[in-house]
């Protein structure tokens, strides 16, 4: 696990915010805002944080669905915001996406064998038997019978949906998936099933996983390193189990506080956070977490904090951790 597959240098998408009516641009929603890291081949990055933080932004601003509006992303040593349409197209062969919600993301008018292959014709030039046959395939591997595949999207369960889902993005045989809150939309019972799935799917297909979620249960059991993001900016970044038993970051703190424990004999005190989450079109000065930080001092309001490492393998922004 050391080679990087995926390295982001200083990526920001902000989204220009009209007014008038000229529609003249009076500022912008800074989605994601100065982020870097590095995924490493056949590892599980985890993007967590509260909703409108900018993970799904960000996930869809590495694959190009949305263009970045500056830095790099770099896939395999090569920027691929370089990348021409034909070579993007190429490109896509090697990175995938598993839509959040498996209802909206399948075309209702195709069956499953047509929503699989489809992939297929748009990337090689591929006969009709070799197509089926990579199908048959992927669908086993899923776990969806091959009778099931003449039926259409509505005919099947939120999880036998998502499970179709995977197979489209698995069968161009990918190196990199982006899964965005993949089992969010999913009952608790089936959300086990697939996470399970796709830790299985990754030992046999050598994957790297980008896993954007903001279920901190859920990324527990998948992912080797975490990113937790607030505002467009990640605030920490380490190993699972060193994110989950030391937190640094105090907004790291607080939403592990609020994760509900298996155990009615542990007693967890939780950490209430004041106001609401500031308004990407102005984000605060200084430190973006600080007007809700309860242990914010006045250099936290002026002074960005620098995203440093202060352990192996453990980055955060933070001046009180870097004191």
């Amino acid at each position: 696990m050391s080679e990087t597959l995926l390295k982001v240098e200083a990526l920001e998408k902000f989204f220009p915010v009209k007014a008038g009516i000229f529609k003249r641009t009076k500022g912008y929603v800074k989605a994601v805002n100065d982020v870097s890291f590095e995924v490493k081949a056949k590892e599980t990055l985890s993007l967590v944080g509260e909703s409108g933080c900018g993970k799904s932004t960000l996930g869809r601003s590495i694959l190009r669905i949305l263009e970045p509006t500056g830095g790099k992303v770099l896939f395999n040593d090569k920027n691929i915001l370089d990348y021409s349409k034909q070579d993007l197209r190429k490109m896509r062969r090697d990175m995938q996406l598993v839509f959040q919600d498996p209802y909206s993301s399948l075309n209702p008018r195709m069956t499953v064998r047509e929503l699989v292959s489809e992939p297929l014709y748009t990337h090689f030039s591929i006969s009709k038997m070799e197509a089926d046959q990579r199908v048959d395939e992927i669908l086993e591997k899923v776990g969806l019978p091959l009778e099931h595949s003449k039926r259409y999207p509505h005919q099947f369960s939120g999880g036998q949906r998502q499970r179709i889902s995977i197979a489209r993005a698995l069968v161009l045989k990918p190196k990199l998936v982006v899964a965005d809150e993949p089992v969010s939309a999913l009952d608790v019972s089936i959300q086990a099933q697939i996470l399970k799935l796709l830790v299985d799917l990754q030992e046999e297909f050598d994957l790297t996983y980008l896993f954007i979620s903001h279920d901190l249960n859920v990324v527990k059991h998948i992912s080797d390193r975490v990113g937790v993001m607030y505002l467009g900016k990640i605030m920490e970044l380490a190993d699972t189990e060193a994110l989950y038993e030391e937190p640094l970051h105090p907004y790291t703190k607080a939403l592990l506080s609020a994760v509900p424990t298996s155990d009615p004999l542990v007693k967890k005190e939780r950490i209430i956070l004041k106001g609401d989450v500031p308004s990407p079109t102005d984000p605060p000065s200084g430190c973006p977490f600080h007007q809700r930080c309860p242990l914010a001092e006045e250099k936290c309001q002026n002074v960005l904090p620098e995203f440093v490492q202060v352990r192996p393998k453990h980055w955060v922004a933070c001046h009180l951790v870097e004191q």
